[in-house]
């Protein structure tokens, strides 16, 4: 799509080629269900219409946009951009997939870490807290990592959970 840019719009200012190339590129983005040809048909006629009201964004494009010029480098553009985001849209999924990894990456690196770390004194005491509500024995906590104990609180709830779930399908 770079490339492209640099053989049409010749004539025009960078300021210019730049703001009707992002408006261009935007409208694909925006209509992917239209072909190139329709989406060039509708910006035309939008200008025109724009042109009548004297409120067009391109001013300059008025005595040019029948131009057969114009039209061509119009719609190699619109066709770049079209190429562009439908191979976009198809490295999607691999895409998705890469961020799942990387997701992935970084939870088993943080436990990695947490492995080496001590627990911290929030962790303690609501791990004293979680075993004087529900009555259990503390183990020692001094050999324990973060990770360690952020396991053990984890299967502490979850047995409560679990129980409280299984008292509760009794009573219905």
């Amino acid at each position: 799509m770079y490339e492209i840019k640099k053989q049409i719009y010749l004539d025009f200012t960078k300021n210019q080629k730049a703001a009707l190339c992002n408006f261009l590129r935007a409208l694909v983005k925006k209509t992917p269900e239209m072909s190139v040809d329709e989406i060039l048909q509708k910006f035309i006629e939008d200008e025109k219409y724009y042109f009548e009201m004297k409120a067009s964004r391109f001013e300059f494009l008025e005595n040019i946009i029948d131009e057969r010029w114009f039209l061509n480098d119009t719609e190699k553009y619109l066709k770049e951009c079209r190429k562009y985001y439908d191979y976009k849209k198809s490295q999607e999924p691999i895409i998705q997939a890469q961020k799942a990894f990387e997701k992935e990456k970084r939870k088993f690196l943080q436990q990695v870490k947490m492995q080496h770390e001590n627990p911290t004194k929030k962790q303690l005491y609501y791990y004293d807290k979680l075993c004087k509500k529900y009555n259990i024995e503390k183990t020692d906590t001094q050999e324990l990592s973060k990770f360690d104990l952020k396991e053990m609180i984890s299967k502490i709830i979850e047995e409560h959970n679990d129980n409280t779930r299984h008292s509760q399908n009794i009573d219905e």
